[in-house]
């Protein structure tokens, strides 16, 4: 009988394993849809919970019995459309042609506090969408600037998070979609509904710099082969010296930007104690605004920033009815 071989444990397919540049997460593919509106919205992560839903899958075991699923409630307040992106192609690729930024709001105060908050004043430019309305034969792509407003939120940021959304249609519609929403609130549910998918993009835990025990699930070495026990028995030949990719090395474990691909939209409401547990979410605190509800788990800590965007891929379709959700007792988050 042959002896087992297990060197590790653990894919390349993510290799090189480095962290996220940044915390808010950047989106490098949209799905291509015709239909005219923004294709992207951006939460924070509450935490979970566990709801009882009927399950109406036509080929489900289960079908017509009440089950238990995890949830992820992400607290999903109003966004800002504080600026146009025009792009045009050049000898790379697509290149940034202009912004064109809000003017001073005068509706609301809130949102004029923000305003000079952020220090929007000082990017406006009046010609700016005169630049694009005249140059859109050469116009490749519109795109949304958009603040996620965290100062709504339990979370301790005071500045919020700037990011680009994709807009769906031709370049002449989403110029006049984008000329719309400039200087509003956007409200997640013009871009999702219950019962719709999302992909989920995030940055995922840190776990900080880590051997290769922890890393990549080696096996340790018995107790007398060496005065170590947490390292490689051999980290490959001396000629040619030097390391391979493919070879288990420490280093960074954790913190780095993920996607996962058809999270079914459970619930979206806009009274957060319909979700709130009794002694609030850990780690979080109450949820305030508008809230999705997500099936299972998704990437990162409590508060952390997740992106939603439309799927790109296929997917099974999936129908619950929510019976109960659990405000008693909290699921790991």
């Amino acid at each position: 009988m042959s002896s087992k071989h297990k060197p590790r444990s653990g894919s390349l397919a993510y290799t090189p394993r480095k962290r996220a540049k940044k915390q808010i997460p950047r989106i490098h593919s949209w799905v291509n849809t015709e239909e005219v509106k923004p294709l992207g919205f951006a939460g924070y992560k509450a935490g979970m919970t566990h709801v009882i839903v009927q399950d109406n899958r036509e080929k489900s075991r289960t079908k017509g019995l009440e089950i238990s699923i995890p949830a992820t409630i992400l607290e999903a307040p109003p966004m800002l459309a504080a600026g146009i992106r025009a792009y045009k192609k050049g000898y790379l690729g697509e290149r940034t042609f202009i912004d064109a930024w809000m003017p001073e709001p005068k509706e609301k105060k809130e949102l004029n506090k923000l305003y000079k908050k952020l220090h929007l004043g000082n990017k406006f430019n009046s010609d700016a969408l005169e630049k694009i309305e005249k140059n859109l034969n050469e116009i490749s792509d519109i795109r949304l600037l958009v603040y996620a407003q965290s100062s709504l939120t339990p979370t301790p940021q005071k500045k919020p998070d700037l990011m680009e959304v994709a807009i769906g249609g031709k370049v002449v519609d989403k110029l006049t979609m984008a000329k719309e929403k400039l200087g509003r609130e956007i409200n997640i549910t013009e871009i999702f509904n219950e019962g719709n998918f999302a992909d989920i993009t995030a940055v995922t835990k840190g776990r900080g710099f880590q051997g290769i025990i922890k890393r990549w699930g080696v096996k340790k070495q018995r107790s007398k082969a060496t005065k170590k026990r947490r390292h490689m028995g051999s980290g490959g030949a001396w000629n040619p010296s030097y390391k391979l990719w493919r070879e288990p090395l420490p280093g960074q474990v954790g913190y780095h930007t993920r996607t996962e691909y058809n999270k079914l939209i459970l619930k979206i409401g806009d009274n957060g104690s319909d979700v709130t547990p009794k002694g609030d979410f850990l780690h979080y605190g109450p949820v305030k605004n508008n809230y999705v509800m997500l099936k299972g788990s998704i990437p990162g800590p409590a508060k952390r920033l997740i992106r939603l965007a439309l799927p790109k891929r296929r997917h099974r379709d999936e129908d619950y009815t929510i019976v109960q959700i659990n405000k008693y007792s909290q699921q790991g988050v």
